[in-house]
């Protein structure tokens, strides 16, 4: 690469023969030949290459074996790659358990640590890896907060699993569990879904959170076009090929932004988040790219707000027929063109900006051009002008004196109307998936859980299994769930999450007490209790703070920092 192509930051760590503070770096230099770099390494573009592996967690098995391939195109195009892990909280595994309060708090450790390493080594590129849900927007955040040049690699999709002549994945085992309490299902059937729902690496294959966020950030423009709907790995377990091709296509991007000196917050506008979050809820995504997207905006200092979220989801049909409410999964996308299909689908029908920048150094109209139009003859996509449910029936903002900042509610193409009922509440998720369990929720009934927020969790755990349990028992369309914390992207039913402000700040979700009523108001998009303002007065005079449930720690620091989910909960 031509020197004059770039202006090289990694020069203050590396020095240059020439005299540019070659005798002052010295000692850096020493230190780099021993982890074998040579005196040509120290004139190309340093580029950071964050690998979260672990074997922890399918969605990142997978990931390390990614990242070497990543580091030899880096090597083979001209650069120099500093390889690093990052933490890995897998959702699935530590769902319903304490462990699932680190779960979105390691969004913002993992973007940290990829800042601390982007800038304590002066990089002069970055190029993140992801896989489990928090690890793709964190891939992100810090890119998009330093404003560097770079992009993130989505690592693939899981393949289904197989049983009983039914297709399987991980939300199959949490409904499996409520399906067992409810006695439809016995020890056997149940033994038989956890050994065959999860077959090899990959994220969750439904359009969960996962391959929500890889599909938003591909409209984003920050990966390249069609990384996202690529499978992980093929039956045999093996990187794709087409994964492999991404792999390439992502360090040729990489370079191509080098010479450019395109930076990630001249593709991060505003007019990308909005085809960011039009993609997302055109496929039906997960509540939790409400969050995400905050954050991101954030970090790309574009202003977002959930009213602004709440005006684009008005206005996009939902097109997708994807689990956890639809049918298929990414495997049924992948061959109908993925993403891209959708995007031009989307774009042809006027929904995207096709004048925004990407990756790819082409805008998302160029990219589009040679991608295939909507296949006849399937049900997996649908077109605008007949879709799988109309325009504002699947992510909703609703507020009222419930949630005066916001809350979000997942209607995914149901016929919702006007509801209410008796309050049942719960301090802590594990006490209502019980009270699931044991048959004492009944139809009609509105799970409250609260103290699960961003401060009050701490961590804003998600509520896959309490929601899964409603499910499996039959309930998911005759009870409501509503809560400060969040939902898993496989959640589906009658759940409202990210109710803001939360219990712990003094929220009025802090004040409902049990057996009063609660009102989803979906006409005036509104979450209500239904008692009179100086009830609410009254019993805010009495109301105390619980104490903090950590002092020290990660998890303390957390609950200091952390913001309002209606902010995206971000710490910086």
């Amino acid at each position: 690469m031509a020197e004059a192509a770039m202006k090289r930051r990694s020069s203050e760590i590396t020095g240059k023969r020439d005299g540019d503070n070659w005798v002052e770096r010295t000692a850096a230099r020493t230190m780099l030949r021993a982890v074998r770099f040579t005196d040509a390494d120290f004139d190309k573009p340093l580029i950071a290459l964050a690998v979260p592996y672990t074997n922890g967690t399918p969605c990142n098995d997978q990931i390390r074996e990614l990242g070497d391939l990543l580091q030899a195109e880096i090597e083979a195009a001209g650069g120099k790659a500093i390889i690093f892990g990052t933490p890995v909280v897998s959702d699935g595994i530590s769902m319903g358990t304490e462990a699932m309060k680190y779960s979105l708090v390691s969004r913002e450790v993992i973007a940290d640590a990829i800042e601390v390493m982007t800038e304590g080594y002066r990089v002069d590129a970055v190029l993140t890896l992801s896989g489990c849900d928090k690890t793709i927007p964190a891939a992100l955040m810090p890119i998009a907060r330093n404003n560097l040049i770079g992009l993130t690699l989505y690592g693939g999709s899981i393949l289904p699993g197989r049983h009983a002549d039914q297709d399987l994945n991980i939300v199959s085992a949490f409904e499996g569990i409520g399906a067992h309490a409810a006695g439809k299902i016995d020890d056997r059937q149940l033994h038989a879904i956890e050994c065959h729902a999860c077959p090899g690496a990959g994220s969750c294959g439904g359009m969960y959170t996962a391959n929500t966020m890889a599909a938003a950030i591909e409209a984003l423009g920050m990966s390249v076009p069609g990384s996202s709907s690529n499978m992980a790995v093929d039956a045999n377990n093996c990187i794709s090929v087409d994964k492999r091709g991404d792999a390439a296509r992502s360090v040729a991007a990489l370079f191509g932004l080098l010479e450019s000196g395109l930076t990630a917050r001249d593709i991060m506008t505003r007019r990308a988040f909005e085809n960011a979050l039009t993609l997302a809820w055109a496929l039906g995504g997960s509540t939790n790219a409400v969050l995400h997207l905050l954050a991101l905006a954030r970090e790309a200092a574009v202003d977002l707000t959930l009213s602004d979220i709440a005006a684009i989801t008005k206005n996009v049909p939902l097109l997708g027929n994807f689990k956890p409410f639809g049918r298929y999964l990414m495997n049924d996308l992948h061959p109908l063109g993925g993403v891209p299909m959708v995007m031009k689908l989307l774009f042809d029908a006027g929904y995207l900006h096709g004048d925004c920048l990407t990756v790819s150094g082409k805008t998302v109209a160029e990219n589009l051009k040679e991608v295939p139009n909507l296949p006849s003859g399937q049900d997996v996509v649908f077109p605008p002008d007949k879709p799988y449910a109309p325009a504002g029936r699947h992510i909703r903002i609703l507020h009222g004196n419930l949630a005066a900042e916001g809350c979000v509610l997942k209607q995914s193409g149901k016929a919702l109307s006007t509801s209410t009922g008796p309050a049942r509440v719960f301090e802590r998720e594990e006490d209502a998936l019980a009270a699931i369990l044991s048959g004492k929720i009944l139809p009609g009934d509105v799970i409250v859980i609260r103290y699960e927020g961003p401060q009050g969790g701490p961590g804003m755990r998600e509520m896959l299994a309490p929601s899964a349990a409603l499910m499996g028992a039959g309930l998911g369309n005759s009870v409501a769930l509503i809560t400060d914390g969040r939902f898993s992207g496989g959640t589906h039913g009658i759940m409202i999450g990210h109710i803001a402000p939360e219990a712990q700040v003094g929220g009025v979700l802090a004040l409902v007490t049990e057996g009063d009523r609660i009102e989803i108001n979906l006409e005036n998009e509104e979450l209500n209790l239904l008692v009179t303002a100086d009830e609410i007065k009254r019993r805010r005079s009495t109301w105390l703070a619980p104490a903090p449930r950590y002092l020290r720690g990660v998890l303390a620091k957390y609950a200091r920092l952390v913001s309002s989910a209606s902010r995206g909960a971000v710490t910086s």
